[in-house]
């Protein structure tokens, strides 16, 4: 099926610019899918940058666990933070808006199906996310010590999530039925297909979220008896900001991936349907979410007990790594090339996919119920490897779609640097949160642990990881600002058209 769509400069588009708050006006009501998508990617930058500083001081607060910089009553509300924004306010708003962006042009369409409404998505998660930051600075959020506080956040997790799914349902729509006239859905690009794979699973799942969302703030607001008042936010929520849940936001990174090692190897991806079965498999994760259940693997009792145990946890965690792996391996293969040539934005992409793998497996081991890492900082380091992993695949996405949202291109320099200062970031930043889990260091705290090893050491490093990650993205936002605006101009697609490195 496909549909005619009118360009996007037809209606409120075609209003005249009168001044800056004309401008603002024209960028508020617009309906051309760039701008959406880079709206999208914009705020979610401006969110980043708070995730990485609530990760360096939530570090810095760890290196003494006897002494306190910060007020004590503030670390409920940082730890909350920290999870809130790397799901809602970077992981998923930054592939989401690279799909608005892009998946218009490479299915083909003139324009992105219901864009008012992905619009209008926007607006709701940009409104709803800054609500949830505003009530977690006044004491709000999960734990927090002030009732209107807590029901602000609430309302503002809602908004976003309703926003969410308003975006994602014009993503599906555009891929479904706005391709151009004979092109079968398997022919689309990896990444409208990943982007399609990852908006259906938000469509399946962040509903459930918002179900439950709904119970827990009727209950918060009136009674507070059936779902635990506000320390119980945590418990029915938390799913939807932790593994296997968070492998759906990251979707769209291994089809950037994915694409780009083709074009690395001058040639046509040899096994196109093994990649999109790879994608497919990640999105295998949905089942354990609408669950709203872990599932470990305890290895013990009957070999009975141990199949029951096992079918579950493979079903939910250890297929998505399957998917990965099977991305990751189809992209080696298509770079057994004699005629590889290599770009800058495939080097950040690579290095992040190899973070999100690793957040993958770590998930796998940290499940395993005879390991004893429930309730440790390994979770947290897991959470960090997949959230920074996704930035730096998306930053090669920015990299290397740049020249067709903004028809200029970002300095290869520039463009490997700051994705190699980014890998190295993550490791510093997460690999001592692993290391910490298996010495017993309790997560959503950051006083009291005491446990053989240097715990100084790792929290220090893990600190100056977060720092350098901040780094990192301050670099990287001005490099994009002063590049799109003033660099170097391109038309068509430099990568395949020769020219660009």
């Amino acid at each position: 099926m496909t549909t005619v769509n009118l360009p996007s400069s037809v209606g409120v588009e075609a209003t005249v610019n009168s001044g800056s708050l004309g401008a603002v006006g024209t960028w508020l009501t617009t309906t051309d899918h760039k701008r959406i998508g880079r709206l999208f990617i914009g705020t979610a930058a401006l969110w980043l940058l708070a995730f990485v500083g609530v990760g360096v001081l939530l570090g810095f607060e760890r290196i003494d666990s006897k002494a306190f910089t910060l007020n004590e009553g503030m670390m409920t509300q940082l730890f909350a933070a920290s999870k809130t924004l790397a799901t809602y306010g970077v992981m998923i708003p930054l592939m989401l808006g690279l799909a608005i962006a892009l998946v218009p042009t490479q299915v083909g369409s003139r324009a992105l199906m219901f864009a008012r409404n992905a619009m209008l998505g926007y607006c709701l998660w940009a409104i709803g996310s800054s609500l949830v930051v505003a009530s977690l600075l006044a004491n709000g959020g999960p734990g927090g010590g002030e009732a209107k506080m807590v029901d602000l956040y609430l309302l503002g997790l809602a908004l976003l999530i309703v926003g969410v799914l308003a975006a994602s349902v014009s993503v599906i729509a555009t891929v479904i039925s706005a391709r151009t006239a004979g092109t079968d859905l398997a022919d689309v690009s990896t990444f409208s297909w990943s982007a399609l794979i990852g908006a259906t699973s938000l469509v399946l799942t962040l509903p459930v979220t918002l179900g439950t969302l709904i119970y827990v703030a009727v209950d918060h607001h009136y009674t507070r008896i059936a779902f635990g008042g506000n320390v119980g936010i945590s418990k029915w929520l938390g799913w939807s900001m932790t593994q296997p849940q968070t492998f759906l936001y990251i979707i769209p990174a291994v089809g950037i991936l994915a694409e780009l090692a083709p074009v690395v190897a001058r040639k046509a991806q040899p096994l196109r349907g093994g990649v999109f079965v790879g994608i497919g498999l990640i999105s295998v994760a949905l089942l354990g979410s609408v669950t709203q259940n872990v599932h470990g693997l305890a290895w013990t009792g009957t070999i009975v007990d141990k199949a029951k145990s096992f079918v579950p946890y493979a079903l939910f965690n250890l297929l998505p790594i399957l998917g990965i792996v099977v991305v990751l391996g189809l992209a080696l293969i298509a770079l057994k090339s004699d005629s590889i040539k290599m770009i800058s934005p495939f080097i950040p992409a690579f290095l992040g996919g190899g973070m999100i793998l690793t957040a993958m497996l770590g998930n796998a081991v940290q499940l395993i119920s005879s390991a004893n890492l429930s309730g440790t900082v390994f979770e947290e380091g897991v959470l960090i490897y997949i959230s920074y992993g996704s930035v730096l695949v998306a930053w090669a996405g920015v990299a290397y779609w740049g020249p067709t949202l903004w028809g200029r291109m970002l300095p290869a320099k520039a463009v490997v640097g700051i994705g190699a200062l980014g890998f190295i970031g993550t490791v510093l930043a997460a690999l001592p949160m692993l290391i910490a889990g298996f010495a017993d260091q309790q997560s959503d705290s950051v006083k009291d642990f005491d446990y053989s090893g240097p715990a100084k050491l790792w929290n220090g490093v893990s600190t100056i990881g977060h720092a350098l990650f901040a780094l990192c993205v301050i670099v990287g936002i001005a490099a994009a600002i002063k590049s799109f605006a003033t660099g170097e101009r391109v038309s068509g697609n430099p990568w395949v058209d020769g020219g660009a490195q």
